[in-house]
């Protein structure tokens, strides 16, 4: 059976017919003008012209029994389609089987699998974007993904969360200096993604549904444990969530478009008045000792103080609302 017909006539084929209409309902074909052949065969592929070979003309066929007859067609193909949807999962259930008792984590080690080699966790985390398609939790603290994979990441990003997914992500401190993760957060939040930063130290993790994560299994991450357990995935959980509650809101977007001297600025000093040091705030952020020295001398002026202790004390009454002095 063809294909039914979609596309409805434009305005030249619609103005055409209504003139045949004025003409009694038909037309000669030594009548049609040269620019009007387009718009003649569009009505005669719809069916609103018929061809009358006895005497060489076209005449106009009511539109409402076109309509009909092409609503039935979409109705017949709709019905065919649908019923095609239905037998697929069948015609691929020995697939599906052949999927699920795969071993597709393999290296098992103490109850949990582990992957080995980047090319290996790229695999395991996208086999889990597609079988756990509900909530991805994230916690990074370093780097983000290397150039060549972020156009990756930024699609699958949007497919989870254009299928119903939520995300959410944590960021070390460093992110809001780095141009590269701003500019990534800026794009990835667009996408309909959450990300946060954590001022505090945290390891990376993966959990996808809150039935499966991911975990560094070595110092250079290129190993990852698998964890399935139930009450591990869940007590991992919990922890992202109450991370989640302790990190702070960024405007991704926002400080995507601006300088990056005010939010270095403001992380300092919020790093000093929770008592870091200047060398615990250069290691925190990813910063040198002297990039760090330099936005606390800036804050000295900003505050008047003469020593650092002076200065933490300030920024830190300036935060609670209390007198400085």
């Amino acid at each position: 059976m063809p294909e039914p017909v979609l596309d409805l006539p434009d305005a030249t084929a619609r103005e055409l017919y209504r003139a045949i209409l004025a003409e009694g309902g038909r037309i000669r074909i030594d009548e049609i003008r040269p620019e009007d052949e387009a718009a003649v065969k569009q009505l005669a592929d719809l069916g609103l012209l018929v061809l009358r070979a006895a005497d060489g003309s076209y005449s106009t066929v009511n539109p409402r029994a076109v309509g009909e007859r092409i609503g039935a067609d979409l109705r017949e193909e709709s019905a065919r389609l649908l019923a095609r949807a239905a037998a697929v999962p069948d015609l691929l259930d020995d697939l599906t089987q052949a999927y699920d008792t795969a071993p597709r984590r393999a290296n098992p080690i103490g109850g949990t699998r582990r992957a080995v080699g980047f090319d290996q966790i790229r695999h395991v985390i996208a086999q889990c974007i597609r079988d756990y398609p509900h909530e991805a939790l994230a916690a990074q603290p370093d780097r983000i993904h290397p150039p060549a994979h972020r156009v990756d990441s930024l699609v699958q990003t949007r497919r989870y969360v254009d299928f119903g997914g939520s995300i959410r992500t944590l960021y070390g401190p460093q992110a809001r200096m780095d141009p590269d993760h701003v500019e990534f957060a800026a794009q990835t939040t667009n996408a309909g993604s959450r990300i946060r930063v954590l001022n505090t130290p945290f390891n990376r993790i993966m959990i996808f549904d809150r039935t499966v994560a991911l975990l560094p299994a070595s110092l250079d991450n290129k190993v990852a444990a698998v964890v399935e357990d139930p009450a591990v995935v869940a007590h991992l959980a919990d922890v992202f969530d109450q991370q989640w509650q302790q990190a702070e809101v960024v405007d991704w977007v926002a400080l995507a478009g601006g300088s990056l001297a005010p939010a270095a600025h403001e992380q300092v000093g919020r790093l000093l008045a929770g008592g870091l040091t200047q060398r615990a705030i250069a290691s925190r952020m990813g910063l040198s000792e002297r990039t760090v020295a330099g936005h606390i001398a800036r804050l000295r002026e900003v505050y008047d103080a003469e020593t650092l202790f002076q200065l933490g004390w300030q920024m830190r009454g300036a935060r609670t609302g209390e007198s400085g002095g």
